[in-house]
């Protein structure tokens, strides 16, 4: 009696085993599937456009105009894709080189869902409603996951690393006319509170009380500045939050 019920406890064991092994196994390879979408994005949606068409020569003195701004990115076949893409963020030298998606009708949709609208990790880079889609907010808060391999906002904790932020404080911000020059200035852990829904940035003392919580202590970077604030989850911390901030330098 004793040696069937040991037997039988074994098979449970090896079932529920199997289980949490095919579990797994499709955990990763959904993981692996829905990565492999970003990698094809960027080799494929990205174009950079290496020299501007030139300027017409006139011998009539004219009105200066300025040359439109160079754009690495094919934003209409990014819109064949999701039309709710509306930029794309880059930290040269970094892991961080993706599309940004706002969702119309769900802050959360794209957590967890792909830009091309598949369910899971390791979901996109996105921004909430809450903020406008020109980058003119004092604070455009976005979001993405940690991701354990460095990709999407894993690679985030790297900048709370003094050395490695002053190699990489430059971040780009393309939009279909626009380029937005920032320079990272901190990377801190924060508590998890929503910070849009937290502080009222249209009132000049709650940008001042923002920028006196992340500890900032830059001169250059006041309440009629622009940030940007990169915001991604710290394993183990669940009350906690990284934050890489940056600040706009350059607008064409």
């Amino acid at each position: 009696m004793k040696n069937s019920m040991r037997r039988i406890l074994w098979l449970i064991c090896i079932l529920g085993a199997g289980i949490c092994i095919g579990f797994a196994a499709s955990y990763y390879m959904r993981i692996q599937k829905n990565k492999k979408i970003y990698e094809d994005i960027k080799e494929t949606e990205t174009v950079v456009w290496e020299t501007l068409p030139p300027v017409s020569e006139s011998k009539e003195p004219e009105t200066e105009t300025k040359a439109p701004p160079e754009i690495p990115v094919n934003f209409n076949d990014l819109w064949n894709i999701n039309p709710e893409i509306y930029a794309w963020i880059e930290i040269p030298g970094t892991e961080v080189n993706y599309p940004i998606a706002q969702s119309s009708s769900d802050n959360s949709y794209y957590l967890d869902h792909t830009i091309e609208g598949i369910a899971g990790y390791p979901g996109s880079i996105y921004t909430e409603a809450v903020n406008s889609k020109d980058f003119k907010d004092f604070n455009t808060v976005i979001y993405g996951h940690d991701m354990e391999d460095g990709s999407m906002f894993g690679g985030l904790y790297l900048f709370r690393d003094e050395n490695y932020l002053k190699e990489h404080e430059t971040l780009m911000i393309y939009t279909p006319n626009q380029r937005l020059t920032y320079r990272i200035f901190t990377a801190l852990t924060y508590d998890d509170r929503h910070i849009m829904g937290s502080f009222d940035f249209s009132d000049i003392l709650q940008r001042e009380e923002y920028l006196a919580s992340i500890g900032n202590s830059d001169s250059e970077i006041r309440s009629d500045s622009r940030i940007i604030t990169l915001s991604t989850c710290i394993g183990g911390q669940p009350n906690n939050r990284l934050l890489v901030e940056a600040v706009l330098v350059n607008e064409e």
